[in-house]
């Protein structure tokens, strides 16, 4: 029944959400500025905090859209074989909690307690590192490599072709990504496009 629930939800949300494309942003081969944001444990995080990673997996998510619930656990799945190899994950939260309660950053400790988050959960309360990046939803994902001082984008997009059945899934779009890095090789399909809810922007 959950199963099934949770199918409901994501196809309403996907009918429901139509796409956007956002022309401001990174592309790939951008070299990315860097940012410190606010840790759920109240600590300031920048990806310059990362000094022996090779690069870096930046994924803007949230605790209360049916995809990034849905994607949770593959998260977690990622950051744990690929830390080891030199590519963690930051998640970022850019949500505004007026707009969407859910996503205050209280609720967000909440949900990484209950999930056991093994990387940071960063709150991007002014929404200015989602823009930066030229986010538009949640999950979306940037993958920047680490040249010297400077990070730069290499993949944006999704995680994989399934949101809501994982054991189905076909392309493993981030998974190929990192490991093409790893070996050294050209990210060989270095953009998808992002499939989710869109970010909860402050109101004027």
């Amino acid at each position: 029944m959950r199963t099934i629930l949770l199918s409901v939800i994501i196809v309403f949300t996907a009918f429901s959400f139509t796409s956007i494309t956002n022309e401001s942003g990174y592309k790939v081969g951008d070299k990315a500025e860097d940012f410190k944001l606010k840790n759920i444990d109240g600590k300031m995080v920048s990806m310059a905090d990362y000094k022996n990673a090779k690069g870096l997996i930046i994924i803007f998510t949230c605790n209360h859209c049916p995809f990034s619930v849905a994607y949770e656990d593959r998260i977690i799945d990622i950051h744990k074989r690929y830390a080891d190899k030199g590519f963690p994950v930051i998640a970022i939260n850019p949500n505004d909690a007026k707009v969407q309660p859910d996503d205050s950053f209280d609720k967000m400790k909440e949900r990484a307690k209950k999930k056991k988050f093994p990387f940071a959960y960063l709150h991007d309360e002014t929404q200015e590192i989602a823009k930066r990046f030229g986010a538009t939803r949640t999950p979306h994902v940037y993958v920047v490599s680490k040249k010297e001082t400077d990070f730069i984008v290499e993949y944006i997009g999704a995680i994989d072709d399934n949101a809501n059945e994982p054991q189905n899934v076909k392309t493993k779009y981030l998974e190929n990504a990192l490991n093409e890095l790893i070996e050294g090789k050209a990210v060989s399909q270095n953009f998808t496009k992002a499939i989710g809810c869109t970010i909860k922007w402050k109101k004027d």
